[in-house]
């Protein structure tokens, strides 16, 4: 089963800026980040094609008609709304009427649609980490909303290799089944969410190591009747799991996080936006580098060609080669248009 792929590449309220620019135009490598992702959604079987989301007038200039020639699936590019949840949500109306300028609501079969939401940033996806999570969440008996985890162990070669040196650090979820990072890949049937608003609430308040973001999310669903107070004991384990972790205090960490598993995060979260949740742990990583910040940016300029052919060794070791061919001479157009 193939689905379509709504990439945001908007700059509304939840979006964050790195270097005064909307970070999806940012060129790696000589290509903007979007083009890359775009790019690698190509050569995914399980995606029938890509729709962005985003200033129009701005993605039209990227994906000019020359770019569009390297393409095997359709795209289409749709203008930004307010906020985060319209953009999904609209984007969402317009590939059942495939019409980028109108969407409509979903009839008879069409509530189980299912559909694939990424961020513009992710400069180290591949092919097969997404095709893995898309297979995965589609086998999930009953489930309409997946969130992909990656494992610590798949983001080590990230790390700064020396104090100082360019490297990206990230925050975990400290969970019994492990240290686990959310890995921006999102596999939802949009019709069969209860409580789409809660979801750009968790988007906006997702950066872990800010502890400020995490308490005021917990606080805002502690009065939602669907979660109550087991929000707020599963934020104050995973937080603490999470200092215990970063202070070197494993036994502490280790014991915090017992009782904190997956499955018990899926049944809250499941409450929370009134729908059928369930996580979905890729082990390749990639998918879990996106860029917030300044510093990040500057990471991945100085050690993307390393850690590209790292991530694309190891989901060749994961899920061997990608089974489609990515597109040939996108880089070099995009390269053009940024010049």
């Amino acid at each position: 089963m193939a689905v379509p792929a709504i990439v945001t590449a908007g700059d509304g309220r939840a979006a964050k800026a790195v270097y005064g620019e909307n970070k999806v135009f940012l060129p790696v490598a000589g290509t903007p980040m979007v083009a890359r992702l775009v790019t690698t959604l190509q050569a995914v079987p399980e995606v029938s094609e890509v729709w962005v989301v985003g200033r129009r007038a701005r993605l039209e200039e990227i994906f000019d008609q020359k770019f569009r020639q390297t393409l095997s699936k359709p795209l289409f590019l749709v203008e930004q709304g307010r906020n985060l949840l319209e953009n999904a949500w609209e984007t969402y109306r317009r590939t059942l009427s495939r019409d980028p300028d109108q969407g409509r609501d979903p009839v008879g079969d069409e509530v189980d649609q299912a559909i694939l939401y990424l961020s513009g940033d992710l400069p180290f996806a591949t092919p097969q980490e997404i095709s893995a999570f898309v297979r995965q969440g589609l086998s999930l008996p009953g489930c309409d909303y997946a969130l992909g985890l990656a494992p610590a162990a798949a983001l080590e070669d990230f790390k700064p290799q020396a104090p100082g040196s360019p490297g990206i650090e990230v925050a975990f979820f400290n969970l019994r089944e492990g240290r686990l990072r959310q890995n921006n890949l999102h596999l939802a049937r949009p019709a069969r969410l209860g409580k789409r608003d809660r979801v750009e609430d968790m988007y906006e308040h997702r950066h872990q190591k800010k502890f400020w973001n995490m308490a005021v999310l917990a606080w805002k669903l502690f009065f939602s009747r669907a979660a109550g107070p087991w929000i707020v004991f599963l934020y104050l384990l995973m937080h603490g799991a999470g200092w215990a972790d970063r202070w070197r205090l494993k036994g502490l960490a280790n014991w915090l996080r017992s009782g904190v598993t997956i499955a018990r995060n899926e049944s809250v979260i499941s409450r929370v936006l009134d729908t059928h949740f369930r996580f979905v742990v890729t082990e390749a990583g990639g998918c879990a580098i996106d860029v917030d910040t300044d510093a990040e940016y500057d990471a991945v300029q100085a050690r993307f060609d390393e850690w590209k052919r790292l991530q694309d060794a190891r989901s060749e070791a994961l899920y061997g080669p990608p089974a489609l061919p990515a597109p040939q001479n996108s880089t070099d157009s995009s390269q053009k248009k940024e010049a």
